[in-house]
This record gives structure tokens, C-alpha cells and sequence, in this order.
């Protein structure tokens, strides 16, 4: 699909490196990407955080304060309307921005994007979407939800699956994405009730592939291009697999260059571990976008520096590129027709 010119609001404000690290993600994002940035924070902060030269390209919208990490979500935004992250999403309301990325508070992002942008039609609860490795070198799994819903009834999981189907086809590349429902054994009637009245909704529908249950050890097996969880499930699931990534990585660090032939070993496999970095680093992913707002928003780690802002501004990017709020509501569309008629 041909590349547009997105043009991505950056919350500079939100995050533990910020503004600085922020910053620059952004303005490699600028350079390599091509994608017009608005940075949404504190003017002189901003400014202070970089090189005059690097930020003339870069658009400063001002805001006053940002969503502190021990604040409740909804009243902090009531409270704090000039927020970075109240600025960022109201810039996409407004049209000056097609995506919005922060490293924020990400339950105040998320009640942001609802305050402002508002549910695409059909959708009863948004799901952050996050991107992991599989074991099959360019087949990456979508895992969802990850943090946005704790408790999440089976509608709100079958919607996950719908909506992380069309993100892994039209923005992973996956031609017919194998859906799956994280669960503690293969059969249908394994689990809890919940888990088992998912599985027969997932089961009965024609809108995506469902191919079962997935269990723990199959995450990364690139058996399934898709797995739905409920939020709790899915955030324990991220941050754990976030410290395995950051444990090989340090271990190989470790262990490799140890004597005379363990540096002569770094220097021949030098490609090959730059290859392993960029499948296990979870920087290299950014972050998880916010599927089910009507709005293109990327929720990045709260410790993010310049490399995982980057890819986190990459994806908002990608998911403006191949216009996946379109995707979702027009399947969507598709379905509500087709229950029309069938009745």
C-alpha cells in the first residue's frame, strides 16, 4: 500500500525518560520515517531536551502538565484538561494529527482516546494490541488484550479477535490470520466459564479463522497469528515476556565474549546477534496500539528511550498507512449486514 505522510502527535511529556528520550525517538522518526511530528508538552522543556538545529523541523504544541502515574485516570483528565496526553488526542479529534503516541500514563491515554475519540461503532471495549516474536523469523503474533481490560466478558473477546485479525492481515501481512484463545489445555471445555462460553463464540462465527485454544507454550510457536486473553492475563503475559527478551540479551552479553575465542565468536556472529537483539528486544517493538477508539493511538512502555519511541512512532505510522480504523469498521459493516439478513 502507498505510504502517506502521517502526521503523528507525540506526547512529550509522558513517560520515565521524558522529555529528553522522547524527543529523540521523534526526531530520528522524522528523519528515517518521513512522518510529520507534533511534540505536545512543556515548550521550554522541550527545547532544553535537544539541539535547536534537530527540533526546526518539528512542530511544538504547547500543554501544561501530564498525567502522573499515581493519579486515577478520569479525574486527573477532568482536573488537568491542558494535560500533554488531553492535547495529543484532541489533535486527532481535530484532524491536525492521524495518530497519537505515548509513554504515558497508559490508563490515562486509554481514557483519554475514549473521552475524545470515542468507540468505532460496534465495539464495546478497546484492547491494546501488542506484537510479539514467534519462534518463525518474520511471522510475529499479536497478542490483545494487554492491559486495557481487566475483566472482559466473551463479546468484548470475540470483538478482540475480530479486530486483531484485521490488524494482523492488513498490517502484519498475515493472508488468513490464525486466531487463538489463550487458555490451560487444548479441549474446548478446559478453563473456567468464561474461557469455555469464549470458545464456543469464537467457534460459531465466520468473520476470522479461529483454530482453538492456544495454550502457554504455544505463544511463540508462530502456530497462531492472533491470540485473544483478557487484559490481566495478557499484561502479566508482556511484562513477562519483555524480562525474558532483556535476560537473553544480557546473558549473551555475558557470556560470549569470555577468552580469546569467545570475542573472536562475537566478531564473526556479530550479524546474527544483531538479528537476535531485533527479534527478542521489546524496544524493537514499541509498543501496542489501542485497536476499537476511532483513532489511531500507540500506548509505548513507560520506561521507553529514543529506540522504542521510535518503532513505537513506526507503528502509529503503519497503522495510518494501511488505514485499520477503515479495516475494522468496514468488516464491521459487513457483519451487521449480514445479521440483518438473516433475520
Amino acid at each position: 500500500m502507498e505510504s502517506t505522510q502521517a502526521r503523528i502527535a507525540v506526547d512529550a511529556m509522558g513517560g520515565d525518560y521524558a522529555p529528553a528520550e522522547i524527543v529523540a525517538g521523534a526526531i530520528r522518526a522524522k528523519e528515517e520515517l518521513g512522518v510529520e511530528i507534533l511534540l505536545v508538552g512543556d515548550p521550554q522543556q522541550i527545547r532544553d531536551s535537544a539541539q535547536s538545529d534537530s527540533l526546526r523541523q518539528l512542530e511544538i504544541v504547547p500543554a501544561e502538565g501530564t498525567i502522573e502515574m499515581h493519579e486515577e485516570p478520569l479525574s486527573a483528565l477532568r482536573r488537568k484538561p491542558q494535560a500533554s496526553i488531553n492535547v495529543s488526542m484532541n489533535l486527532v479529534k481535530q484532524g491536525r494529527a492521524d495518530a497519537v503516541v505515548s509513554a504515558g500514563h497508559s490508563g490515562a491515554a486509554m481514557a483519554a482516546a475514549l473521552l475524545r475519540l470515542g468507540r468505532l461503532k460496534g465495539i464495546d471495549r478497546p484492547a491494546i494490541g501488542a506484537v510479539f516474536p514467534s519462534v518463525i523469523a518474520g511471522k510475529p503474533v499479536l497478542i490483545l488484550d494487554v492491559g486495557a481490560n481487566v475483566d472482559c466478558r466473551p463479546r468484548f473477546l470475540e470483538q478482540f479477535a475480530l479486530m486483531g485479525s484485521i490488524y494482523s492481515r492488513y498490517v502484519l501481512g498475515q493472508d488468513d490470520p490464525k486466531v487463538g484463545l489463550l487458555n490451560i489445555g487444548e479441549e474446548p471445555s478446559k478453563g473456567n466459564d468464561a474461557a469455555v462460553r469464549t470458545h464456543e463464540a469464537l467457534a460459531n462465527q465466520s468473520a476470522f479463522t479461529f483454530v482453538g485454544n492456544a495454550e502457554g507454550r504455544d505463544i511463540l510457536s508462530g502456530q497462531f497469528d492472533v491470540i485473544v486473553c483478557d487484559g490481566f492475563v495478557g499484561n502479566v503475559l508482556l511484562k513477562f515476556a519483555e524480562a525474558v527478551g532483556e535476560s537473553v540479551l544480557q546473558i549473551l552479553r555475558e557470556e560470549l565474549p569470555q577468552g580469546i575465542m569467545g570475542k573472536l565468536g562475537v566478531s564473526l556472529l556479530r550479524g546474527n546477534l544483531r538479528r537476535i537483539k531485533q527479534r527478542v528486544d521489546h524496544a524493537e517493538h514499541g509498543g501496542g496500539l489501542l485497536l476499537g477508539v476511532a483513532g489511531i493511538a500507540v500506548i509505548s512502555h513507560g520506561s521507553s528511550q529514543a529506540p522504542s519511541f521510535f518503532s513505537a512512532i513506526r507503528l502509529a505510522k503503519e497503522a495510518v498507512d494501511h488505514r485499520v480504523l477503515d479495516q475494522i469498521q468496514a468488516q464491521y459493516q459487513k457483519i451487521a449486514a449480514a445479521a440483518l439478513e438473516g433475520e
